[in-house]
């Protein structure tokens, strides 16, 4: 279907309150543009290392919404609503802050976008793939991928997690487990920053015995145990709970007090790796590995530093890309 876009021209300081007053309407799916740095806490909650350099801040702010203003029954019924009537409304409220803030132009523009499903629109990009020699990456709705025998089968439905399998980052975590899960069953596996749960489901399905995952994002850990149960994976063999294992003393507390692992697996970032590499210790056994990734190639040295500096062995260093990946003892 096709959405209609409401796009409201205001400022920086606005874009709180405006957002505010949309969602008191209904609407839902708002977007904010505008020329404000990212703090360093936005950083890690959206998983974003290198940034492009952006213009100066020039207090100038556009909020978006999309809605359905066809008037029409559909499936969308939580964001249809009647454009007239919603344009009133933001003037209204625009008029009304103006008495105590800046809200700029305030000019309403309204426009179409295509007629596609824009959550869901990257799937039509992503099919099967083969990861490794006899690692097939099955997405649950395309057709099914061509696999041979003795090849394990990942079905996976990322949503709007992290982690498809097919960035260069999580292949060199993927080499990693392979090289170090044993073979008779026995390992554990700590996934630090565990995403779509891809590389827990990898463990498991390479032979550990178990794996216990955390993410500090919500939707990480519900795609993680979602994907889990889409790939058979015994309740009894995982746990995915949402915390920060490095901001959070508490939460590192209760994650140690579950055990020690044979490995910690973290495809996360290096400006995440550094701080983890300083407690991580904590979860393994003393002949445990720690393999990191999601290193970009300007990172490595000054990760390799903090491992180091941490009591750590360097024992593999893994390029691939722009991507480097340690696994350290």
């Amino acid at each position: 279907m096709k959405w209609t876009k409401i796009t409201i021209e205001t400022t920086t300081q606005a874009t709180d309150m405006l957002s505010y007053v949309l969602g008191e309407y209904g609407v839902e799916g708002i977007e904010v543009e505008d020329k404000i740095p990212l703090s360093q806490e936005d950083k890690e909650a959206m998983y974003i290392d290198i940034l492009p350099e952006l213009p100066p801040d020039d207090g100038v702010a556009y909020v978006s919404c999309y809605i359905d203003a066809s008037g029409e029954e559909s499936d969308n019924t939580d964001n249809r609503f009647d454009l007239k009537e919603l344009c009133a409304y933001i003037q209204e409220q625009l008029n009304d802050m103006s008495s105590y803030m800046e809200v700029g132009p305030g000019k309403i523009s309204i426009g179409e976008t295509e007629d596609k499903d824009w959550i869901n629109n990257w799937k039509e990009f992503f099919h099967p793939f083969r990861l490794e020699d006899n690692i097939v990456i099955q997405p649950t709705w395309t057709e099914t991928a061509d696999v041979k025998d003795g090849d394990i089968v990942i079905n996976i439905d990322p949503g709007t997690a992290f982690g498809t399998g097919s960035h260069e980052t999580t292949k060199l975590c993927i080499g990693g487990l392979k090289k170090y899960i044993s073979d008779d069953g026995s390992t554990e596996v700590l996934d630090a920053g565990c995403g779509s749960g891809i590389l827990s489901i990898i463990a498991l399905k390479l032979g550990a015995s178990k794996v216990y995952g955390v993410d500090i994002d919500k939707l990480a850990v519900e795609a993680s145990i979602e994907n889990l149960k889409l790939n058979d994976i015994e309740d009894d063999r995982f746990e995915i709970v949402e915390g920060n294992i490095i901001g959070d003393a508490s939460f590192a507390d209760s994650v140690e007090e579950k055990g020690k692992y044979d490995i910690v697996v973290a495809n996360i970032l290096a400006d995440v790796i550094i701080p983890l590499s300083s407690i991580v210790r904590r979860f393994m056994k003393p002949d445990g590995v720690f393999i990191s990734s999601g290193i970009i190639y300007s990172k490595e040295e000054e990760v390799k530093n903090a491992l180091v500096e941490n009591g750590f062995e360097i024992i593999e260093t893994q390029h691939m890309g722009e991507w480097v990946s340690f696994v350290a003892k």
